[in-house]
């Protein structure tokens, strides 16, 4: 459990620094009044970096990971109080375990068809009736590891983003811009477990590291005309329907470009090991 891991404190002093220093260029970026979500990718690395980040004094919050087996151990050991977000290539076959099994799961940014967002429907209905019938919908989750005095609070609706291929890349996942209003009119009409907020994507690696504040990303420009679109259509405020696009190399372009929410990892935790070297739990 938490409480038992052993944080380096070099270690936690090096991501405390990190985090701070991108968390002052997203606020130098943003010239708007709301503050812009940032969310810690954590894939790859262990426990300990998420918990001294999560631990006073930073208290982040939002994390997001790639993988549904190393989010399901991460979650299993770390505060409930942490807000994970799943942002890798999503499989049909995980859906269900994804939105059943993790009762802090924030969002699933990376539903890009029908069949993942009914998928994600079932595991979460199934969810909700557990909770219903132990009467914890809505109140704060008391258990031994909710961590620092912050419960986090049980909910009932899962939010989804939409992933959309602005790129037309075929090693990308994600709907075609003009594919993305009906996943959205689904997501909508026929997912009550379901909370639809917003569009998310990757694009492509040359257009990101072209990016600057004043050279505007063509896949940021396609996934605004294509949020302007669905919310025109669908009936949408202004307001309801958010974009995720920027990462290490570009957040700063796309909080240019409206950008709500901003995807960094490397730039806070390193380089990542390879996949096979990965523990969750450090040994020693």
């Amino acid at each position: 459990m938490a409480e038992e891991m052993q944080i380096n404190p070099q270690r936690a002093k090096q991501l405390v620094e990190n985090l701070t220093h991108i968390t002052q260029r997203i606020q130098s970026a943003n010239k708007r009044s709301e503050p812009i979500r940032l969310i810690a990718v954590s894939k790859l690395k262990p426990a300990t970096d998420i918990l001294a980040l999560h631990q006073p004094p930073l208290q982040h919050a939002h994390f997001g990971e790639n993988y549904v087996q190393e989010l399901l151990q991460k979650a299993s050991l770390l505060p409930r109080s942490i807000r994970w977000h799943f942002i890798g290539a999503l499989q049909s076959n995980k859906c269900k375990m994804l939105a059943e099994q993790i009762p802090n799961l924030w969002c699933v940014s990376s539903v890009d068809s029908v069949k993942k967002a009914d998928a994600l429907e079932k595991g979460r209905a199934a969810f909700v009736a557990r909770l219903a019938a132990e009467h914890t919908i809505g109140e704060p989750a008391k258990s031994a590891d909710s961590g620092e005095g912050r419960d986090a609070v049980v909910e009932a609706v899962l939010r989804i983003m939409v992933q959309v291929n602005t790129s037309g890349e075929e090693s990308k996942s994600g709907v075609e811009p003009s594919d993305a209003l009906a996943l959205c009119e689904h997501i909508r009409t026929s997912c009550p477990h379901l909370q639809l907020t917003g569009l998310m994507t990757i694009g492509a690696i040359a257009r990101s590291q072209a990016t600057t504040p004043g050279n505007e990303n063509e896949d940021f420009v396609t996934l605004k005309n294509t949020r302007d679109q669905i919310v025109k259509e669908l009936g949408m405020l202004g307001g309801e329907l958010e974009l995720s696009m920027g990462m290490s190399a570009d957040f700063e372009g796309a909080i240019a470009m409206g950008s709500d929410e901003v995807r960094v990892g490397s730039d806070i935790f390193g380089e990542r090991p390879p996949k096979k070297d990965t523990m969750v739990v450090e040994k020693g």
